[in-house]
């Protein structure tokens, strides 16, 4: 028996909800990984992300079959676009197995003093997946619309810690291998904000059939103080 439209659009939706959550739940778990230098955790974050990865598969699959069914125009704009946010759900995912993977390098290293703290860059990151999800849930444009300027601030925070820990680098010499490691998930956490942004643009799409990507963006406010 075939499977009725609105339902297996139903299930489309559902499965990116859930790609939502795991996103969200691997982010947080590979920054507390990082923050405790907890080896264990930081594998386990590594290991789920296959779940992301098959889901991704899954959204793919689903979507190139309702495709085939000749949607209406409100439908065509959610299926394709359920391709490109899974796309950016499993992105944020390898993000952060990455950080994991620098938590574990970290726990094998001697604590070193650096005066850089990634708190500020970390929790704008993890706002603006939620605020991206949050606006695809509620299919709220205005939302989707109010995190895009953020990702500015974002870059300049990254750049900020980037120029900062060279500067440390370059003055202790000894402490390069835990600097480049918190570089590393510094780089990360940007990313996690570039693909929460281009999220929001595929929200605004979805709701409003407007292609936002390449148009000018507001002033972004200054950055967040990276010095703890």
């Amino acid at each position: 028996m075939e499977i009725p439209f609105e339902r297996e659009l139903n299930e489309l939706n559902e499965r990116l909800l859930t790609m939502g959550s795991l996103a969200e739940q691997a982010v947080h778990r590979a920054l507390q990984a990082f923050q405790t230098r907890d080896a264990d955790l930081a594998t386990r974050v590594r290991d789920a992300d296959s779940a992301l990865d098959r889901l991704e598969v899954e959204v793919d699959e689903r979507a190139i079959v309702l495709l085939a069914k000749a949607p209406l125009a409100r439908d065509l704009r959610l299926v394709t676009m359920a391709m490109k946010i899974s796309q950016n759900l499993e992105r944020i995912g390898d993000e952060a197995a990455k950080i994991a993977k620098r938590a574990r390098a970290l726990a094998h290293e001697p604590p070193v003093r650096i005066e850089v703290d990634l708190d500020p860059l970390a929790l704008e990151a993890r706002s603006m997946l939620k605020a991206s999800l949050d606006a695809f849930v509620q299919r709220n444009p205005d939302t989707a619309r109010s995190l895009i300027p953020r990702d500015q601030a974002v870059d300049a925070t990254h750049k900020a810690i980037r120029e900062k820990l060279i500067a440390h680098m370059q003055q202790h010499p000894e402490a390069i291998p835990q600097c480049l490691e918190i570089l590393t998930a510094a780089k990360c956490l940007e990313r996690i904000a570039d693909h929460a942004t281009n999220i929001a643009e595929d929200v605004v799409y979805l709701c409003e059939a407007t292609d936002i990507r390449h148009m000018p963006k507001p002033a972004a406010p200054p950055p967040s103080s990276v010095t703890s």
